[in-house]
Parts: C-alpha cells; structure tokens; sequence
C-alpha cells in the first residue's frame, strides 16, 4: 500500500513507520504542526508540536530513508480541539481533547489530504488492532493492555478504519517498541511518553481555561440548594473533584463533599456526597459505531462501557432511543460527566461511542 505514516516526534510512530518501511509499503512520512506558536524543546513529558519533535520526526525518517514533511494543520487544530475545548468548558461539560484530535485532525482531516493525495491509508502510533470480522472491519484492544488506546480511537467510523494502519496493536508491551527503537538507531528510543493536554504544556488547566473564559463570581451549593461555598468561575470544577472547593459549611455528617454538577447558565456548582456520584445511566445523542453497526440498536443488547482512556470496563446493556444511545451499567459508574466519551466493546472489540450529553443519578437527591 501507499501509507502516509503520522509521525509525531515520539518513539511509537517512529516505530510504526518503520514497520510500515519494513513491511514493503511505499511510505511517507508527515509531522502535523498544531500550533503556530509552538516552543523550540519540550518540558520533559509535556510540550505539543515544538521544533524539537518535529526534528526528531525527520531524523527518524532520514534514517528510514522516506520523505518527510511537515504540515501545518494549527487552524483545523484550533477550530475543531482548543475551541471545542473552551466551548464544552463554557457550556458545564468536561470534554476529552484526545478523542476530539482523532475524530476531526488525524483521521479527519489528515486521512481526506491523505486519501485526496492517492495514499491508501494512514499510519500511527496508535495501540489497537484491525480485525477482519464477519460484518467487516473490527477495532479491537491492543496486546499490551497498559498501554491500548482503542477507548480515545472509538469515534473512527467504518469508512476510516478502512483507510488506517496500527503496525503496534499486536506487540506485546511498550518497552519491546522502545528495544526496537534502539536496535534501529532511533535517538527517540528514551524519549518520555506526553501526557495531559498537549496545548496546556504546563499542566495547569484551571489558569489556562481561566485566561480564555474568564472568572465570573458564582455559588456553590449542595443537592437541597443551600449554598455553602463560592467560587470565581464554573468552568475551574469537574465533576467527581473533592480537592480546591473551600467551602464554608461542612458537611452534616462531616465528611467530604464532591461536585456532582456543575451549572453554567447560574454559574452555580452543585457538590454533595460520594456516594451521589454514582451514575445509573449515561445517554448522548452524538454517536457512532466503530465499523457494522449492532443488527438492531433498537433492542438492548449487552456490552461493556468504558467512561475514561484507563478505566476498567464495566457490564452493561445499551439501546438506540430516542435518537440517543443510552448505556446502563450492571453497577453504577463513578463520576461521569457530560462531555466525557461512553465507548461501548463487545470483548476487546469496540462496537461505539457517544459523547455523554446526560446522566442519571443512581442514588435519590434525598438520600
């Protein structure tokens, strides 16, 4: 095949278009510039589209002996991750960036250049396999279980799963893709892992959003409605957070009060018990399937839903109604946001997502 392999500066997609290189495939590779004003080292792990990773991205392909080139893709970025970013954060919900940057940047945006400059498919970095099932094409769990990212790949549809290459789904841990990295020369074979949100490099999430939404004086109250506590600005709460709230008033019982909403129209946050964190369903209207649909969505069928890149998966049943996907969970999930991503699997496949728009508290707001 023709592969444009995504080359981000890091030791998994030097790897993989090396495998690519290796496997016979005709391939070029492409750093994507997200930012216009990216630095010129990274902060250990932390740091997005600096000049160093996009060197490092050319040296690995100098070695390979394929083309390289760097495109600047911080427009698209902008518009379709940082500003949904700030929108979701504006509007109460806790969004994933990770999932918003593989559904509109690398297999959006990247594929169509792709796909319009006669490559066959796209190749990353990505822990997670391609399967050929007996409706088609399947997204299935990664061999190295630590390290899958099938979860913040679930929004890909049939059509761009068709048109993707993951070259490290079946190795079996991180450290043989770093060995490998070594024996080929790769001076990235030690580089750190990223982590966090690429655009906010110094970690600091709250002053980020703060500079970008502003602060705006609000209440804090708990699930009777008396306010016992205040804040400068929503946008700085998540749901499930328990540290940073300074509340006045303590709680009857005096343990811990944890946010379970926050509402951006009143500017008011809503905290509570732990035990009111649990949520009995979750539903969203924006969803996809990860290659054949279920034979009929409109009946209950059982799954696994997975609320975050790390956790565990948890039974559940999962229906179309509505115009929604709702899941409901065997036990109730901990913690869940609107914004965050419902990816369903059956076993390691991943049948779907939806972005969460609802939940529904598992415990009464008398209890």
């Amino acid at each position: 095949m023709r592969i444009l392999a995504a080359m981000s500066g890091g030791v998994d997609s030097a790897v993989a278009a090396a495998r690519a290189v290796e496997a016979g495939h005709d391939v070029v590779g492409v750093h994507l510039a997200l930012s216009r004003a990216g630095g010129t080292l990274r902060t250990g792990s932390r740091g997005c589209c600096t000049i160093e990773d996009a060197m490092d991205a050319r040296r690995v392909a100098d070695r390979l002996g394929i083309p390289f080139y760097v495109w600047d893709f911080s427009e698209r970025f902008r518009d379709d991750v940082i500003d949904d970013f700030v929108a979701e954060y504006r509007a109460g919900r806790t969004p994933n960036p990770c999932m918003r940057c593989n559904e509109k940047i690398k297999f959006a945006a990247l594929l169509e250049r792709a796909l319009e400059l006669g490559f066959d498919a796209v190749c990353t970095g990505h822990y997670a396999i391609l399967r050929d099932g007996e409706r088609g094409l399947e997204l299935h769990r990664s061999s190295e279980e630590a390290k899958d990212q099938s979860y913040v790949l679930g929004v890909l549809t049939a059509e761009q799963l068709a048109h993707t290459y993951f070259p490290l789904g079946e190795t079996p841990s991180k450290a043989l893709v770093r060995a490998e990295a070594e024996a080929r020369g790769f001076t990235v074979a030690t580089k750190p892992d990223s982590y966090d949100i690429c655009f906010i490099p110094d970690g600091d999430t709250r002053g980020w959003l703060a500079e970008k939404v502003g602060t705006a004086p609000g209440e804090i109250r708990d699930r009777t409605g008396a306010v016992v506590g205040s804040h400068d600005g929503a946008h700085a709460f998540t749901v499930g957070q328990r540290k940073g709230l300074r509340l006045g008033v303590p709680a009857p019982d005096g343990k811990p009060r944890f946010v379970l909403e926050v509402r951006p129209v009143s500017n008011t946050v809503v905290v509570g018990p732990k035990e009111a964190l649990a949520i009995g369903e979750v539903a969203g209207s924006r969803f996809t399937w990860a290659g054949a649909a279920p034979l009929d969505p409109a009946t209950p069928f059982s799954c696994d839903v997975q609320v975050r890149a790390h956790a565990d998966p948890v039974p559940a049943t999962a229906v179309v109604r509505d115009g929604e996907l709702v899941v409901t969970p065997v036990e109730p999930l901990h913690g869940v946001a609107p914004g965050q991503t419902a990816v369903i699997y059956d076993g390691t496949r991943v049948v779907g997502q939806c972005t969460i728009d609802r939940t529904v508290s598992a415990v009464p707001a008398g209890v």
